[in-house]
């Protein structure tokens, strides 16, 4: 039962940001008729992608080349630039619509994106892992991914995060994106940074 605390450990210690960008699609979706499931299946899609790589690489076919994940980041930047303006052209009267409300290609772009520094974590990680310990550990993750949606659900749920989302989330939401994606490249040294 060893490898189920290390396969919560890791899991949690490499998404804990992605409570805060479920939130966020969570509280710019609203309640949105549809919105809630296309932000979980885009979460899981983007995660989906991000661990058959791993597993991929764990098993030495398809490994990433060095700081390829990096590029990875220009994906929530786009996203981020886009959001930023539609809540331009929202300001000027152009488009009811300020920004990208949870479809389930932006939510697993940012998502992919957004772990794709898990990557090179995970890899190393679910080598060491037995074939069968693996499917644990993957099925393990994916129940994961649900309670991390829940929790980014829970905590729109709360009339203050609510009302701050929807205040202010026409700017937080571009600017997390573009946040994410620096980091995403800063961190993996893409461009030479």
């Amino acid at each position: 039962m060893g490898w189920l605390w290390q396969a919560i450990v890791l899991f949690a210690v490499t998404n804990v940001d992605d409570i805060v960008v479920l939130s966020l699609f969570f509280g710019r979706a609203g309640r949105a008729a549809g919105s809630t499931r296309r932000i979980v299946a885009g979460q899981y899609l983007g995660f989906g992608l991000i661990l058959a790589v791993s597993i991929a690489g764990a098993f030495g076919a398809g490994q990433l080349p060095d700081h390829a994940a990096a590029y990875l980041g220009l994906i929530p930047i786009a996203l981020g630039l886009y959001a930023a303006y539609g809540t331009w052209r929202h300001h000027r009267g152009d488009t009811p619509n300020p920004a990208p409300r949870g479809s389930v290609w932006s939510v697993a772009g940012v998502t992919l994106a957004n772990g794709g520094d898990n990557i090179g974590v995970y890899i190393p990680a679910l080598a060491a892992f037995s074939t069968p310990k693996l499917g644990a550990v993957a099925a393990v993750f994916l129940v994961l991914v649900a309670v991390w949606c829940l929790a980014g659900y829970l905590l729109t749920s709360h009339r203050w995060a609510t009302a701050a989302m929807q205040r202010w989330g026409h700017i937080i939401h571009p600017f997390a994106l573009i946040t994410i994606g620096m980091i995403v490249l800063i961190s993996g040294g893409a461009f030479g940074l």
